[in-house]
């Protein structure tokens, strides 16, 4: 291996993976995802705790049937009780809550909606207060129509809800059903989120390299025997390695965890969407299991394919702008006035996220995902919704070009900073490298 190049890139690549804070991050990451995930989804689908709720009902809203499985409703007699008996009753007594439902003056409603009361004796859960909610609005919602002479029924029957179907045509007419748009969503902006952690991590990565080696004069030893430009390229690409290496650990922990889960965590809704087929719907599904559903209908090989594309673009990109940014300077905290300037785009990438997942194929989403320095983040948002394969061939394109010319430009700069010492630089003094 006589190669410079190769031989800087094995040199950064095993100086970093044997490290202790690789592995610890590397197999800890899927995990902690993985539970940020999974954990609030199992603790919101365990069931809750009985309840038992005493009623003072003094509007005569809630009749006695209702009620549901985990919350047992007792009523107190309006006529021989007050709310400062029931008050005195609900602290002596066994009860979680007492709910109490005034009754104005002509039984007016905004006056009764308005001063409704829930005691408990400890802080009343958020799925009991939505569940007494529904309830009382839509026992108010009946008792103002029936006082105004309309039948709660015929307005019931006369309401309509609407669930539209969509499809995407295919150049040769194919019609293929969309599946949730919000999984969609949520599935763009999280991939947009790790492309941007990924690439300013491993580019201010190469940066700190860098700054140390130039620091600790390390980097004249080594320049008398490799070129500027080979030793920049070498650490970009041995850096790059190290980020490979970590991404494929966790897409497989991550499918096996996915696995796992859908295996031995959820095992009957494996067993329930097998019996509905595969035109399984959400009222077939188990509750809140219709998503693995959803889950299969996405392209995850492009996606897959799209995040590593643009990650290695953006992340080359980007390193070589750190690279020369590092090399200009003698310590990491002279570095931040240059920072903000390269970072720029990427936060515009960010901060027009919601826009583009709003609209994936409006124009500012095109032109920001064709723009080589936010597309990694950008495209990776859009991909999920099934754009079409040029302007990712297009983008792709723009971006290798600009990395080309990028790398041109950072070794100019790279390589007469590397052995400039005891100067501040200023962005002028950058340009007059350029032009060296």
């Amino acid at each position: 291996m006589n190669n410079p190049i190769l031989l800087i890139i094995q040199r950064e690549f095993l100086s970093r993976v044997r490290k202790k804070t690789f592995l610890l991050v590397t197999i800890l990451g899927p995990l902690v995802f993985a539970a940020l995930l999974i954990v609030p989804g199992i603790l919101a689908s365990m069931p809750e705790d009985d309840k038992n709720i005493i009623v003072l009902d003094e509007a005569a809203l809630i009749i006695p049937e209702e009620g549901r499985e985990e919350y047992h409703l007792e009523y107190m007699d309006p006529r021989e009780n007050d709310l400062a008996t029931a008050k005195d009753f609900f602290s002596e007594s066994t009860y979680d809550a007492l709910l109490y439902i005034p009754t104005g003056e002509n039984w007016d409603p905004d006056f009764i909606k308005n001063n409704i009361l829930l005691f408990g004796k400890e802080d009343p859960s958020i799925n009991m207060v939505q569940y007494l909610d529904g309830i009382l609005e839509d026992r108010l919602n009946k008792q103002k129509l029936l006082r105004n002479g309309v039948d709660p029924e015929v307005v019931a029957q006369s309401t309509t809800q609407v669930n539209i179907q969509s499809y995407t045509v295919g150049e040769e007419g194919e019609e293929e059903q969309q599946s949730a748009t919000g999984i969609k969503m949520g599935l763009g902006y999280i991939a947009g989120m790790f492309i941007y952690f990924f690439i300013f991590f491993y580019s201010v990565m190469v940066m700190r390299g860098v700054i140390e080696e130039k620091s600790s004069r390390i980097v004249e030893v080594i320049i008398s025997s490799v070129r500027p430009f080979q030793l920049m390229m070498g650490k970009i690409l041995g850096i790059g390695a190290v980020g490979v290496v970590q991404f494929v650990i966790w897409v497989v922990l991550s499918g096996g965890i996915y696995l796992a889960v859908t295996t031995f965590v959820f095992p009957e809704m494996l067993a329930e969407q097998a019996a509905a087929g595969p035109g399984i719907t959400e009222t077939a599904a188990a509750p809140g299991y219709e998503i693995f559903d959803r889950l299969r209908a996405i392209n995850f090989s492009l996606i897959i394919g799209g995040f590593v594309f643009y990650f290695f673009g953006g992340y080359f990109l980007y390193s070589a702008m750190f690279a020369a940014l590092g090399s200009a300077v003698d310590q990491e905290a002279d570095s931040q006035q240059f920072m903000m300037p390269v970072t720029v785009p990427m936060l515009i990438a960010l901060i027009t996220a919601t826009n583009v997942i709003q609209d994936p194929n409006g124009p500012l989403a095109f032109w920001m995902s064709m723009i080589p320095f936010t597309a990694p983040i950008s495209m990776m948002i859009r991909l999920p919704f099934g754009i079409p394969i040029w302007q990712v061939f297009i983008s792709g394109t723009i971006l290798i070009s600009t990395f080309f010319a990028m790398v041109a430009l950072a070794g100019k700069i790279y390589r007469v900073g590397i052995l400039m010492y005891g100067k501040k630089v200023t962005w002028k003094e950058l340009y007059k490298w350029l032009k060296h």
